[in-house]
């Protein structure tokens, strides 16, 4: 058992309008009780946030990043209008393991192998969360995960974090028409890499630009990249950048 990989802060929404409220905002249909992963988005369909939506009988608790909370609670505010829904900040320990799910735990909706994360307990240990990361192509709030990015290129549909028949939400519109009536030009993908680069490095390929390489594990990476410019090899400062 152990904390996340980055620190979080847990948002309560309470209010008789909170489940519809969310509904209309988020990325995946949060109406049936149990864990959700889900994000937030511009009205021009780029990602704002990501986070978990743990929906009990009398709130919904939102488990999101420390470092972009307050920005994502005053948007949330903003959004409320008229509406009976109230989003305050709780103190609420978080804890993640691997392995058997306890009884007040859940099972992380983007991947079995990531385990399970139980609120209201923390406890000590470790888990190697980049190394889990990058073997199972899972992006990270403020590393992989950036506002200038779409969801469907950073795999959202993989990880169980959009649903494609909930009705409208902020951006829909363009995640729809990415979905049905595009190919994606860009995406997250797993690459092999000989040496390191800081997160961020730029990966080119005969001299062209070709993605940014993020998190790095055992000589694997997570790398955005553009399909057109994929090459056999390619350069990130000074590592080299297999598929």
């Amino acid at each position: 058992m152990a904390l996340p990989e980055q620190p979080r802060s847990i948002l309560q929404v309470t209010g008789a309008d909170r489940i519809g409220f969310l509904q209309n905002l988020v990325t995946n249909d949060v109406s049936a009780p149990g864990l959700h992963y889900t994000a937030l988005l511009t009205p021009q369909g780029k990602y704002l946030a990501d986070f978990f939506i743990l929906h009990r009988p009398d709130d919904l608790l939102i488990d999101i990043a420390s470092e972009i909370c307050p920005s994502i609670r005053a948007r949330l505010t903003m959004y409320r209008l008229r509406a009976d829904v109230q989003i305050g900040e709780v103190a609420v320990d978080l804890c993640c393991g691997l392995g058997t799910i306890p009884p007040d735990g859940f099972a992380d909706p983007r991947n079995p192998n990531l385990g399970w994360r139980a609120y209201g307990r923390q406890e000590a240990g470790s888990i190697d969360w980049p190394a889990l990361r990058v073997a199972h192509i899972i992006p990270e709030t403020g590393i992989e995960l950036t506002p200038d990015r779409f969801i469907l290129e950073m795999d959202f549909e993989r990880l169980s974090g959009v649903d494609f028949k909930k009705g409208c939400y902020v951006g829909q519109e363009i995640v729809a028409r990415m979905k049905h009536k595009t190919e994606l030009r860009k995406g997250l993908r797993q690459v092999k890499i000989s040496g390191s680069a800081p997160i961020g490095t730029a990966i080119f390929a005969k001299e062209k630009p070709a993605g940014v390489v993020y998190t790095q594990h055992g000589g694997l990476a997570l790398a955005y990249l553009r399909f057109d410019r994929i090459a056999p090899k390619m350069v990130a400062g000074s590592a080299i950048i297999t598929v």
